[in-house]
């Protein structure tokens, strides 16, 4: 009887945690998604996290120290945040911050609430155009707003609280649940971590058409981004699509966030400093 009411319970927190953490936007996202752990929780977790990686930094003498990409990675973002309403309005009263870290990673975030990364060395070894970075930003910033990390999180959780219950049910021993993790892996988790980085890229591409920057940017970043990444696994072991799948994604939703760019481009949208300077 207890593994039934087990079921009856997983069933239930299931359908209880569908929901959708934006609206559609232009480009039409509407794909449900299991949000079992309430926002405040990640966001306190990611915060913590990030204001420790800003400590790390502050400590090496690394955050911050390159002005002028600092100044330049803030402007774009003061134009990409007002657009983040079409998405979710609550996102413009978040409590967006922007540093730079000198450090020679090609990457870069958005954490929970808003909180954004880069690494000097996406900028400066990839050689980016302002259009780029804010394919970059735009991409990261989706993210946040979609809440992916709370999404895994839960997914994270749900799959613990299923293994241990299916363990009961059949008396599996660890070797066949190593099997059934790994297999759960790769046809559930990655294909999800999949679907999320290309959920990212095209609310990015909305995000930065509507701010006046080229869609089009996205595709030469992506470019640069495969040839400084050869060496990248199989899509089907990787949580990221392959550079050349994200390209023709990609490409394929352009005729829906040029006219976008176009509007914006004739009448520019208005600019707020929301990230604090320091």
């Amino acid at each position: 009887m207890r593994w039934r009411n087990g079921l009856i319970v997983s069933a239930l927190l299931v359908l209880t945690a569908c929901s959708s953490s934006t609206q559609e936007g232009a480009i039409g996202i509407q794909r449900k998604q299991f949000l079992l752990l309430p926002t405040e929780q990640v966001n306190a977790m990611a915060l913590q996290s990030y204001r420790g990686e800003l400590s790390t930094a502050k400590q090496k003498g690394s955050l911050n120290t390159d002005r002028a990409n600092l100044e330049r990675i803030r402007k774009i973002a003061d134009r990409l945040i007002p657009q983040t309403a079409i998405f979710r309005p609550d996102a413009l009263a978040w409590s967006w911050e922007v540093n730079l870290e000198t450090r020679n990673d090609l990457n870069a975030y958005c954490a929970p609430g808003g909180k954004i990364m880069f690494f000097t060395g996406i900028i400066n070894n990839l050689k980016l155009s302002d259009d780029e970075i804010a394919a970059i930003m735009g991409h990261e910033m989706a993210h946040a707003l979609r809440e992916h990390g709370r999404e895994r999180i839960s997914q994270a959780y749900a799959e613990q609280a299923g293994m241990s219950l299916l363990a009961a049910l059949t008396n599996m021993n660890s070797q066949q649940a190593a099997v059934l993790q790994t297999a759960t892996t790769l046809g559930l988790t990655l294909p999800h971590g999949r679907g999320q980085e290309s959920e990212a890229d095209v609310i990015g591409l909305e995000l930065l058409a509507r701010a006046g920057y080229d869609p089009r940017a996205s595709i030469s970043l992506w470019q640069k981004m495969a040839a400084a990444n050869k060496s990248a696994p199989p899509a089907f072991l990787s949580t990221h699509p392959s550079s050349s799948q994200r390209i023709n994604e990609l490409q394929a939703k352009m005729a829906k966030v040029m006219p976008l760019y176009e509007a914006a481009k004739r009448n520019p949208p208005p600019v707020r400093a929301i990230v604090p300077r320091s």
